[in-house]
């Protein structure tokens, strides 16, 4: 039971870091960002292929807008705040042994 806790903190840690990655590769998008810089590849190599998968699910583009990373905060929110916390809920509470 702890071992399932403890690996469901570490999944919301991993989504944590993973959200602050994509804040920060559509942040930089408002500029016009140098391809080469290695830090704009890494943003772009992390985030890029997820965009992908939910540009092609949803179209994405409104008025030169693109809203995939915003998709993609919300849905990272949503496993956090709901998911997780649900299962972390349920697996904490009184009777379970924990």
């Amino acid at each position: 039971m702890i071992f399932l806790i403890n690996l469901l903190n570490f999944i919301n840690t991993i989504l944590t870091v993973y959200l602050w990655i994509v804040v920060a590769a559509a942040v930089i998008t408002w500029v016009n960002p140098d391809p080469s810089n290695p830090i704009v590849r890494f943003l772009r190599g992390v985030t890029e292929p997820v965009f992908y998968r939910i540009r092609r699910v949803i179209p994405t583009n409104f008025g030169g807008v693109d809203i995939a990373p915003l998709i993609l905060i919300f849905a990272i929110m949503f496993v956090q705040y709901v998911i997780i916390s649900g299962l972390v809920g349920y697996l904490v509470r009184p009777g379970l042994g924990v």
